[in-house]
């Protein structure tokens, strides 16, 4: 199994489309880490970037993120990839969590992308750019 997390530093970026780069974790049939990958990612909106493609090639199956707007969760299941959101903190902690069965995705998008970008969110959900 692979997980990617869309990283800055050694945590999880708040909002998927401004990480640095995505870790991606090769998780052994017993849930451990075998190794990792890091993929630089391009800056901008993450619903409108090739990397769900680019990580269904590598093989990733789910993403562990902080949050993203609707667009992009669309694009990353269309693409086979689970979404789970409300992560938050160093992402070995995130991944070791996952693969105890300790996290779950909140179901809260960031709304700031869910109709037009740009146009300010009136959710208290709301994602700052």
């Amino acid at each position: 199994m692979k997980i990617a997390i869309p990283t800055n530093g050694t945590v999880v970026e708040d909002h998927f489309g401004h990480c640095d780069m995505y870790t991606i974790f090769n998780i052994n049939k017993n849930l451990l880490i075998e190794d990792t990958e890091i993929i630089p990612a391009a800056q901008g909106c993450g619903c409108k970037s090739n990397i769900a493609e680019v990580l269904q090639q590598k093989g990733v199956e789910i993403m562990l993120a902080g949050n993203m707007g609707e667009g992009a969760v669309n694009v990353l299941q269309r693409h086979g990839i689970e979404v789970v959101r409300a992560c938050k903190g160093e992402v070995i902690q995130i991944i070791e969590a996952f693969l105890k069965g300790q996290l779950s995705d909140s179901g809260i998008s960031c709304l700031q992308h869910q109709h037009h970008h740009g146009e300010e969110a009136n959710s208290r959900h709301e994602c700052k750019h």
